[in-house]
């Protein structure tokens, strides 16, 4: 593993001229596999290891990820998929699903949250919404039977779309065809201590609207600024302005202190023609700036000293994605381990040095990544690992050889 580990750093170094140390503390990563060319998850979590993520959120239970995280210290998010919310809403499923995805692999792996569904309640299916807060109740009973509720979490992730008003964010509310539906969800969620998850991505807003919604102002770059004319409050980048959007109609439902965390945002680094803002560019830019933010522990300007935790989407490019183009390019890597564009942090966070081409931080990370089946595609909201063929100068290449050696025999 310590092999693996120095080769992941040292690719990272060779293309970046940068070794990273570590990530932003409130950084984690999507980890999805609709793909058929991912490499096996031993020689992922060295690469997990070498940017110094240290949360990942799944979109299934594997069982090869979860023993391969074990020991690693890596805080794990599991899910349960759309397609098992029936099943989990009988008490006794539910048991033998905690017992046998979760508490087999603790303490070793260090799962902390469980997520029930991907946003249920905007997706027009009552079934299916119906089975939501009874399966997370299941799960939670589940956790309380086997005294592991203290250390795992439940909750779901929600679209934006299930705002009504998000502008200005200080008149946020939730639809009023759904508040029947989540205020039940947020009395499980206040009751458990559970944070209120949501999928963010600007990307839409500017694709759909290009020549009324500013580029900068999504990708957290220098702009006016947008002022809220209710309370004055001045917003820099349309992410804390949903963010806050989404605390404002949390509290009309008497959920003022209730924690929000992004469970996804991201950009597409390639799209099609009719995706406009899908570009490499632009996608190091969004995920650079987003990484410095949130490595200054900078919270929104309705609750600055709230500690903002967000889930990058994703790790990995995954070819198997339906969709647009845009659907296979959120991963911060390509499936061989190489990284898809630089993005410039140094020790606990990301600095604000830009790259050599002017366009922002300049070292790795990655865009988001969906998994398993019973998931939206984001729009509707092997070989060894290291078969770099990098040519290096005869000095380098012994200086290579020599830094194997010393792990080897070290």
């Amino acid at each position: 593993m310590e092999l693996f580990t120095f080769i992941a750093k040292f690719a990272l170094f060779i293309t970046t001229g940068f070794l990273i140390p570590s990530m932003a503390t409130s950084i984690g990563i999507n980890y999805g596999q609709i793909a058929n060319n991912l490499p096996s998850p031993q020689h992922t979590v060295p690469l997990i290891k070498s940017i110094g993520a240290t949360k990942i959120k799944l979109y299934d239970a594997d069982p090869k990820l979860l023993k391969a995280f074990a020991n690693t210290g890596v805080e794990l998010t599991v899910a349960l998929g759309n397609e098992h919310l029936s099943k989990m809403t009988d008490p006794d499923n539910a048991l033998a699903w905690v017992k046998s995805n979760v508490q087999t692999y603790l303490p070793a792996t260090k799962i902390t949250s469980i997520v029930i569904g991907n946003e249920v309640l905007t997706l027009n299916d009552t079934s299916l919404a119906a089975c939501l807060l009874p399966a997370m109740q299941s799960i939670h009973t589940s956790l309380v039977t086997l005294n592991l509720n203290n250390q795992v979490t439940v909750t779901t992730p929600h679209s934006v779309a299930m705002l009504q008003t998000s502008y200005p964010p200080s008149s946020g509310t939730f639809r009023s065809d759904l508040k029947t539906k989540i205020v039940p969800v947020l009395d499980f969620l206040s009751a458990s201590c559970s944070p209120f998850l949501i999928n963010a991505y600007p990307f839409f807003a500017y694709k759909a609207n290009p020549k009324h919604v500013s580029l900068n102002y999504v990708l957290f770059e220098s702009n006016a600024g947008v002022v809220d004319p209710v309370n004055n409050l001045r917003y820099d980048n349309m992410l804390f302005a949903q963010i806050d959007a989404v605390y404002a109609a949390l509290g009309r439902l008497g959920y003022k202190e209730m924690k929000v965390e992004v469970s996804e945002t991201g950009w597409p680094s390639k799209g099609d023609g009719d995706e406009i803002g899908a570009s490499m560019e632009n996608a190091k830019k969004y995920n650079g700036n987003l990484l410095k933010i949130v490595g200054e522990k900078r919270g929104t300007p309705a609750r600055p000293e709230s500690d903002l935790k967000v889930f990058v989407f994703g790790l990995f490019n995954e070819n198997l994605k339906p969709g647009p183009t845009s659907e296979r390019n959120y991963g911060l890597f390509r499936p061989d381990g190489t990284p898809v564009y630089g993005l410039g942090f140094f020790g606990g966070g990301p600095t604000t040095s830009v790259g050599s081409n002017g366009v922002g931080p300049s070292v790795f990370l990655s865009p988001p990544v969906n998994s398993s089946s019973g998931y939206l595609d984001i729009s509707s909201s092997s070989g060894k690992l290291w078969s770099y063929r990098i040519n290096l100068g005869m000095g380098l290449k012994l200086m290579l050889v020599t830094m194997v050696f010393d792990i080897l025999l070290g």
